[in-house]
Formats: structure tokens, sequence, C-alpha cells
């Protein structure tokens, strides 16, 4: 009896575990094509505004005839570096990705800004609705979970 528990116990588990990587465009909501990758967020998060009406990333911080806001450039051939494992300069102790930790990672503040996640200075997109969706931010919480790979 116990045997066939353990079994149902793994195929319930693997179930869940699939269920964890269901089709993300029925959650991302104006970003149907957003995976949790980098060059994903890349292209649907940092590099092009939203059918929502949220401003691409790159608006702000961007080199292209000005010092980045933050002094965060996240061109695509900056982003990377300029997020995974660099220190934030606003919250001390902490990065702005830090790989398998989102709950650690400053950029995911900065993008949920609830009272129980202090910022310094505003919500992205500069505190101007619309945000990011509860959606786009889960899959960019799932990147860096999964390590915060540059593929």
């Amino acid at each position: 009896m116990r045997h066939y528990i353990r079994i149902f116990a793994i195929v319930v588990f693997a179930a869940g575990a699939a269920a964890c990587d269901e089709d993300l465009s029925s959650i991302t909501g104006p970003t149907p094509n957003l995976e949790p990758t980098f060059s994903s967020i890349q292209a649907n998060i940092f590099e092009v505004s939203d059918s929502a009406g949220r401003v691409a990333c790159i608006n702000c911080h961007t080199n292209v005839g000005r010092t980045p806001a933050a002094n965060l450039n996240l061109l695509h051939d900056f982003a990377y570096d300029q997020l995974v494992n660099r220190a934030s300069s606003q919250r001390q102790g902490w990065s702005i990705v830090s790989p398998g930790n989102p709950n650690a990672s400053y950029l995911v503040e900065k993008l949920v800004a609830t009272p129980s996640a202090p910022i310094v200075g505003l919500r992205m997109p500069r505190n101007i609705p619309p945000f990011l969706t509860d959606g786009q931010i889960l899959v960019i919480k799932r990147w860096i979970e999964n390590g915060a790979e540059r593929n």
C-alpha cells in the first residue's frame, strides 16, 4: 500500500511541477510572447512598450543622448551585465538580480513596490501606470528563480 502512495505522491508532484510551466501567455496580458528567458524579457519588456500603454524601460534606461536613469543601461548589448550579480546602489547588500533568488533581487522590488518591499525612489516605470502586470512580473521572477541565465 505504501508503494502505491509513494507512486501517487510522485505523480501528483510531477503534475504540479508541470503546471508551474503552464502556458505563460495566458497570464502575461499585453505581452503574450513573454517567456522566462533573458532574451524574451529584453525583447518584450525592456525594449518595447506594450499594448496596455506601459512604456519601454529603455526610454529612460539608455545611454543614447543621456546618462541612463539610475546608471542602469538596459539597451540590448548592456542589459544583462548591468543587472545580473550587480550590486544595487539603492539597497545595501542586495544585487539588482540575484540568480536563483527573486526575493533578494532589487529589480523585483522596484517593479512591485509594496509596503513589504521598500524601495528607494519610485516604482518602475517611473511611478506612472500602467505598471507591469502580475503575470509579467511572475515571468521575470521565474527567470530569476531559474538562475537568471543569459539566454
